[in-house]
Formats: structure tokens, sequence, C-alpha cells
């Protein structure tokens, strides 16, 4: 019998509320990471916890972290895994797909693209997916998560003009 090939997965976890059991959006990071630790999805490594400002109108901080897990699941079930976590935690917690060792994947659900689209604006996820995960390389663009993070924080043209010298 055929062993079934293990996918490395980066997998982004966010949340800015308070959950009755976990406490604090932080916290809820810290035990999110540690539920998805399953006989078929092993954390490989995980970033450190940071805080962000909300995407919107939301005025809540954000706790956000960044974890890379091996699995055999193929991304769809996956996905189906990791919304049943955002569920144990009663939807106080955001799990994405970011990256996946496949590449890119657009399969027969709209709602899970990899690379995740919007990945390359998030400093939220960037910021700590470079802490482990530096040299994944992005497989629309090319650039690895290293890169991408210093092309979102570079100066921008106005902020040069801008600056005191």
């Amino acid at each position: 019998m055929a062993r079934k090939s293990t996918h490395l997965y980066v997998i982004a976890l966010g949340s800015n509320q308070r959950h009755e059991l976990a406490g604090s959006p932080r916290n809820m990071i810290e035990q999110a990471i540690e539920a998805l630790e399953m006989p078929d999805i092993d954390v490989f490594a995980q970033s450190s916890v940071i805080e962000s400002t909300a995407i919107g109108a939301s005025s809540r901080r954000y706790a956000n972290a960044v974890a890379v897990i091996a699995s055999d699941l193929e991304p769809p079930a996956l996905l189906q895994r990791l919304q049943s976590v955002e569920t144990h935690f009663g939807r106080t917690l955001d799990l994405d797909i970011v990256l996946w060792s496949g590449g890119i994947w657009s399969g027969e659900r709209p709602a899970l693209a990899i690379p995740h689209a919007a990945m390359r604006e998030r400093n939220f996820v960037l910021g700590p997916a470079t802490e482990i995960a530096p040299d994944w390389r992005d497989p629309l663009t090319g650039l690895t998560v290293r890169q991408l993070f210093h092309r979102l924080n570079r100066p921008k043209p106005l902020d040069r003009l801008q600056s005191p010298h």
C-alpha cells in the first residue's frame, strides 16, 4: 500500500474577541495552535503571537500568529478540519490556509484558494510567517515570504518626500 504524501501548510490564526473558556485573544491563539495537533496534523513550527489593528471599522485589537503544519490531508479536507476548530472556539477565531507545499489550489470550493488572495497585503500574516518560514515561496509571484514582507513595508515614494532629512 502506497503511503500518502505529507503536505506542509502555512496557517494564519487570528482573534479579536475574548472566549469564555480560553480567555484573551492571545490565549485563544495559543490554545488553537494546541488544538491543531491531531493524529493526522502535526504542528511543525509556530510564530510568536503579535497584536495588530483591525481591518475595517472594528476598534478591537487582534492577536495573530502563523503555524506551519504537516498533514496527509488534501486542502479541502484540511479546510474542513480548520473550520471545525473555529466552530469549537465559537467563531471567535479565524484560521486560514495561506500557503501549501503543493503550490496553487483552486479546487471545487470557491472559498478555498491557495495561496490566500490577501496574504501579500497583510503584515499580520507576513510578519509572523517571516519568523518561521522566511524562504517559503509564493507560487504566484516567485517571491519568498521575507521578500513579500519587505516589499510591503518599504517606504512609499510619498513617505520619502514627507520624512525629515
